[in-house]
């Protein structure tokens, strides 16, 4: 039998950035998220999208932690990778960061399909902080990029429908308790990658959940899709239904049209073929479509402000071309969520290929003429004869492994003994960060960390939450109590957890942060700051190796000691938490940043300019963000220099 699509390991080396430790804080906040609505704009939305945008929205990374320890220093470093390939399409894929896929180039006509990053730069756009750029992801979770945007998935091959081989990828999505798997392979003479994809609610409740499939494309195209209307949403947080192609006499489907960054999502009608494409000039590009399930399309555009332009080259290399972003979605708009009920689960297939039409002219001609070569190149029956066989083989027990993820799912199969067919999750593939969970489900009580190292992850749903308030009430479990209990909503209770924890506890500074924080977001701002020094002072007297876990506690915890020091008006002590913090910490930029606003703090204006002046990197700075340009309006009334602008709302370009 032809084997239709080979499956191999490839190492790609390219310029990248260290990925470096997670946060060792647990990310006790609000999640900073920038893509919120007005509720002004609610009124006129069809009914389901206005309850998909109020249904459950997530209030917190946990369990999941923070992942900020990138730097800016790249150097080239091996990625490992795995290509699918027929005798038309290959496509690369990384494992270990998300099952991206970074390339798929078409073999007769030697074109690029995606945007293809030349380097590996995390950026602060996930919702738990690391992202990179280019090629395809795959989004799960809730409203933003995932938090396995950087973080290694299970591979393993599959037979495919067609008698070849499927890669699949799958893994345990940490903020909604779900197991997902993405099955990609390549008929024979293909020149669509299909896709399957199935997430699936184990649970005896329903579940939120959220898809959408980001696909970067260079920006030098026009993007069709079959819409006249689109829901457009800036960073303004104002969401609103426009025409298509044009509004404000700007025909905002050439993506350098637009002046700033936003969002366009299609209204698709229903009943009409789901797929969107981008063109350039010539006529080439890229068209995904897929089964009506995944109804929603998009639109991301950085625009031609000062600001989109700092972003796309803080992405990249300057000098490369720039990108924008095609997706697709379970709703009509990324700021939704869907119910997946109990016991069930959601399936559909995707398929990425070329296309060729010409993209110019009168909008609904162009869009025809896509639609036309889009049925002649890849029948919508065929899509749908693809999925119906494709789920014959969703169940099928994958073979060969081709890589690792984590060994979230493997706990959770083991405290339930779920049976997931297709997706194993193997006790071989538990690791260090769950042993103390395994050993809690065994013996019922929850082993503490040595003194010097951090206390490691909390799990924070109710099942890990009873078993904690019947373990043996040490301070570790109490604190591991305390953070399940504030992700539940129950502060108070918390707040007494962590206060019986602190006098049994050989290392005080973990709680005290987290009564740091409490103070905090109850508006104590004064004891918020003496707790935080009082925690950092703790960190200072413990003995430990100075490796980088280390340095990640003293980051984590300088910075936040810092930022609630100065916001309590207490320049002083701010500068003695300064004094004290390794020199290689002080040197990165966000520590720039705070030392520029401690200067500003203490009087000595000069000296905070003179730090802006000199230069720096904030590798962390959030998307949306404002925190350069505020503090320079502070500084100073001159305008802003583009190596600090970043700004991506109107009002403030």
């Amino acid at each position: 039998m032809v084997i239709v699509t080979r499956i191999r390991h490839e190492v790609l080396t390219l310029p990248a950035a260290e990925l470096g430790p997670d946060n060792p804080l647990p990310p006790l906040r609000p999640l900073d998220e920038v893509h919120r609505v007005d509720a002004r704009d609610r009124d006129g939305m069809p009914r389901d999208m206005a309850c998909g945008l109020g249904y459950a929205p997530l209030r917190s990374l946990l369990p999941v932690r923070v992942r900020d320890g990138y730097g800016r220093n790249r150097e080239r470093r091996s990625l490992d990778a795995l290509v699918i390939e027929n005798d038309r399409l290959r496509a690369t894929v990384l494992p270990g960061l998300g099952g991206r896929v970074v390339s798929l180039f078409h073999l007769p006509t030697g074109r690029e399909l995606l945007y293809r990053n030349p380097v590996f730069q995390p950026a602060d756009f996930a919702l738990n902080g690391a992202w990179f750029s280019g090629g395809i992801e795959w989004n799960i979770g809730a409203t933003g990029h995932t938090t396995l945007s950087c973080a290694p998935l299970h591979a393993a091959r599959v037979p495919a429908p067609d008698g070849g081989q499927m890669l699949r990828l799958w893994e345990w999505e940490r903020l909604r308790d779900l197991p997902f798997q993405v099955d990609l392979w390549l008929p024979d003479g293909s020149d669509f990658l299909l896709v399957g994809v199935r997430v699936r609610n184990p649970h005896e409740h329903p579940v939120p959940t959220y898809w959408w499939s980001n696909i970067a494309v260079p920006e030098e195209v026009r993007v069709l899709a079959p819409a006249e209307e689109a829901w457009y949403f800036g960073y303004e947080q104002r969401l609103r239904r426009v025409p298509v192609p044009s509004y404000d006499g700007v025909d905002r489907t050439y993506p350098l049209n637009s002046p700033h960054a936003a969002d366009y999502f299609y209204e698709v009608p229903d009943g009409r073929r789901r797929w969107i494409a981008a063109l350039d000039a010539d006529g080439h590009g890229l068209v995904q479509t897929s089964t009506d399930v995944l109804r929603g399309r998009k639109l991301f555009v950085w625009g031609h402000g000062t600001g989109g332009h700092r972003w796309q080259q803080w992405l990249t290399e300057p000098g490369t071309g720039g990108y924008c972003e095609i997706q697709a979605g379970l709703a009509r708009t990324q700021l939704e969520h869907v119910r997946l009920d109990a016991q069930s689960e959601v399936s559909w297939l995707e398929a990425y290929g070329p296309l060729d039409a010409a993209p110019a002219g009168e909008w609904s001609q162009a869009v025809r003429r896509a639609e036309g070569r889009l049925e002649s190149a890849l029948p919508r029956a065929r899509v749908e004869e693809a999925y119906s066989a494709w789920r014959r083989h969703a169940d099928t027990e994958p073979g060969e492994t081709l890589a690792t993820g984590s060994g979230w799912g493997a706990l959770e199969v083991l405290r339930t003994g779920w049976r997931l067919p297709g997706t194993p999750f193997p006790e071989s593939t538990l690791g260090e960060a769950q042993e103390p969970w395994r050993e809690l489900l065994r013996t019922g009580s929850l082993p503490a960390p040595p003194r010097a190292e951090p206390p490691g992850e909390t799990l924070v749903a109710r099942h890990w939450r009873d078993l904690l308030e019947t373990a043996p009430a040490t301070a570790h479990a109490e604190y591991h109590l305390g953070i399940a209990q504030w992700h539940a909503g129950d502060r108070a209770q918390a707040v007494r957890s962590w206060e019986r924890a602190l006098p049994l506890a050989p290392s005080r500074w973990p709680l005290l942060r987290a009564l740091a924080v409490a103070d905090e977001a109850d508006g104590h701002h004064e004891r918020a700051a003496d707790r935080y020094a009082d925690a950092f002072a703790d960190l200072c007297r413990e003995d430990g190796d100075e490796g980088a876990d280390r340095t990640a506690v003293w980051a984590a915890l300088g910075r936040e000691t810092l930022e609630a020091l100065l916001r309590a008006r207490r320049a002083a002590k701010a500068r003695a938490v300064w004094e004290r913090l390794p020199p290689h910490v002080r040197e990165r930029g966000r520590f720039r940043l705070l030392e520029a606003e401690l200067l500003l703090a203490e009087g000595r204006r000069a000296e905070a300019r003179a730090v802006f002046d000199a230069g720096f990197e904030v590798a962390d700075l959030r998307e949306g963000s404002r925190v350069l340009d505020q503090a320079w309006t502070r500084l100073t009334h001159e305008p802003l220099p583009a190596r600090y602008d970043f700004r991506m709302r109107p009002d403030s370009a």
